[in-house]
């Protein structure tokens, strides 16, 4: 089994391409892979690998300058879940597009998951789901509105267009490990809202530690490595990705006609041209080749 751990932390970097070398090789040394982006303004990731190199490349995340506090959600995969490790510098650890959002200056109310149900089911709080529509797709809580944006990029915009209907309401926003609530509920402390909430540790929490019994939780919850969804427990769960958009299928979506693996899916058999579509193919037949040749 694999250690898989999610992790962001919000903090000041002044070098953070100077912090690119010593993380890519401790990581490297432990058989760790995955994803690690650094920015000026923090560290956010998910990296998979023997528990030996988890603990190492923690342990070094947590030296960084102001990481000492570094939380983060485990699961556990039984393929190594990321081809590769990627250590890149990027202007933001989660791209909202507001310069003035600083969350490492302040965030809403954090809500503990066991505290969360109680929290959205009270008449004058309203729940957003402040993920992409696709990851909405496929779970989400119940009662909770869906912005239905493509990139967290288009959340502001959407607030500004809708934030007529949240007045004299309390806004609990929640997503899938807690970092772009972290944004979401600065950016909305600076639009003057006062009573703003988000669920600690995200959806990846909270369906570690509240029974299904108990559960508010509709559905799957997308993660962005191999497994592409969890359930409750954090078990894997049983949707698998088309490689054309990078949408999560559920088995049923692979029976539909639309589907070609690989190729397409019933979700973007309209996006892509013929060429892009003969492109899929050829890059599927090389795949098959590969794997008929290692059996």
């Amino acid at each position: 089994m694999y250690t898989v751990a999610a992790l962001y932390h919000f903090t000041s970097f002044d070098d953070p391409d100077a912090l690119r070398g010593p993380l890519r090789a401790v990581c490297e040394s432990g058989g760790v892979t995955g994803t690690l982006l650094l920015a000026s303004e923090g560290i956010n990731g998910t990296i998979a690998g023997p528990r030996a190199g988890i603990d190492a490349a923690l342990s070094a995340i947590r030296a960084l300058p102001g990481c000492a506090g570094l939380t983060w959600k485990e699961s556990t995969s039984k393929a190594q879940p990321f081809k590769k490790l990627k250590v890149r510098l990027k202007r933001e650890i989660v791209t909202m597009g507001q310069p003035h959002v600083r969350p490492a200056e302040g965030t809403g109310n954090y809500v503990e998951p066991a505290d969360w149900n109680d929290l959205i089911r009270a008449p004058d709080v309203v729940t957003i789901d402040t993920r992409n529509d696709y990851e909405v797709a496929i779970g989400t809580f119940e009662g909770a509105v869906d912005p239905e944006t493509k990139s967290f990029g288009e959340f502001p915009a959407w607030w500004q267009a809708n934030k007529h209907k949240f007045r004299n309401k309390r806004v609990a926003m929640f997503c899938t490990g807690g970092i772009r609530c972290e944004k979401s509920t600065n950016y909305l402390l600076g639009e003057g809202v006062e009573d703003v909430y988000h669920l600690k540790g995200g959806i990846l929490k909270y369906l570690e530690d509240v029974p299904k019994a108990e559960s508010t939780w509709d559905g799957a919850c997308f993660v962005f490595d191999r497994r592409v969804s969890v359930t409750h427990g954090l078990k894997e769960g049983p949707h698998s990705l088309c490689y054309a958009c990078r949408r999560p299928l559920d088995p049923s979506d692979l029976k539909r006609p639309e589907y070609e693996e690989g190729v397409q899916c019933h979700q973007c058999v309209d996006e892509y041209s013929a060429n892009d579509r003969e492109r899929f193919r050829e890059r599927q037949r090389q795949l098959k080749r590969l794997r008929d040749s290692q059996e």
